[in-house]
């Protein structure tokens, strides 16, 4: 094949599927509603299950309800029926994804899951077939054609339904105003959670390494705690400790353009007034989208008295994965 017929057949995938998935948003109506009545009213776990590619997509589906507020777990037809049914609970919903609603492994277990009385919401091209007739509520996932060019892989098809369980998961996310803290708390491993429950508290200096120096000081005392601190910049406290300005090696800069002595100069004089604070308990990423949007590379960290307690970096949020 030549690199121009790669992309053509590449292309032609693409238009079949994005098809496919227009017809399935045309037939979202009264069973995707009842379906997602179903699985928010789930006082259990959502038990996904589906074999070869149906089982693949159902693991993905599973994981994605999972993480985003609604409890669910994969569990195989083919393990369903030597022991791993008992996975399953008498106030879980069962939702069963199978193509051709025919699959023998999924059909064996109907028999335990009516028994239990868990509800069955189906996902299959075929509303008439075994799987279908015996749920609760159906879900079309027909397409007209598979993209696969001998329309036999299941392609489309597959497409299909992980669109449709990104649509229930997302769908049951917004009714129970699923909250980015609470995506957090169930990826507290990566890099998102970091981002989203680390707090400035977890990241900043305090006690004697906060850089700090009185409005009386000199510029030169100033440096000298900026140099040793390490920050870039010393916050100005008067004799009740609220910081009252910040002087940082920016301000430096402008007043060595301007001349100004720096051995007799007070602090005060050239400090910048006031200046960007955050409090502890803020979440590390709000700090770093206020120093984006100010273009400052540290901040001080202040109580509800505008005490200084701690400061922080551009660097430290970088090693702590904030970045």
């Amino acid at each position: 094949m030549t690199e121009l017929s790669f992309i053509s057949s590449a292309k032609k995938v693409i238009q079949i599927e994005q098809q496919a998935i227009e017809q399935l948003g045309s037939r979202l109506g009264e069973a995707f509603e009842r379906a997602c009545q179903l699985l928010l009213n789930c006082k259990g776990k959502v038990v996904v299950s589906g074999m070869g590619k149906s089982g693949h997509i159902g693991n993905k589906i599973a994981a994605t309800l999972a993480s985003t507020g609604t409890p669910a777990f994969f569990m195989h037809p083919g393990e369903a029926n030597h022991g791993d049914l008992g996975m399953l609970g008498d106030e879980d919903v069962l939702l069963a994804i199978s193509n051709s609603g025919e699959t023998a492994e999924l059909l064996n277990i109907l028999p335990v899951v009516k028994r239990l009385g868990v509800p069955v919401v189906a996902m299959t091209n075929s509303p008439s077939s075994s799987l279908g007739s015996h749920a609760d509520v159906v879900l079309d996932i027909s397409v007209e054609q598979e993209a696969c060019s001998l329309g036999l892989a299941p392609t489309s098809s597959t497409t299909v339904t992980l669109v449709l369980g990104d649509a229930l998961a997302i769908a049951l996310l917004d009714a129970k105003g699923f909250t980015s803290d609470d995506f957090a708390l169930s990826h507290p491993g990566g890099s998102l959670g970091r981002k989203l429950l680390l707090k400035v508290s977890d990241i900043m200096l305090s006690g004697n390494e906060l850089p700090l120096v009185s409005p009386s000081d000199k510029v030169t005392d100033a440096l000298l705690e900026i140099s040793k601190k390490g920050l870039g910049m010393t916050g100005v406290v008067d004799e009740k400790n609220q910081l009252i300005g910040i002087f940082t090696d920016g301000d430096l800069r402008r007043i060595l353009d301007a001349q100004i002595d720096i051995h007799h100069t007070e602090v005060q004089k050239v400090m910048t007034s006031g200046g960007q604070t955050v409090h502890p308990d803020d979440l590390a990423v709000e700090a770093l989208n206020l120093m984006e949007a100010h273009k400052i590379s540290a901040l001080m960290v202040v109580n509800d008295s505008q005490q200084p307690v701690g400061a922080f970096n551009m660097h430290m949020l970088l090693k702590a994965g904030v970045l």
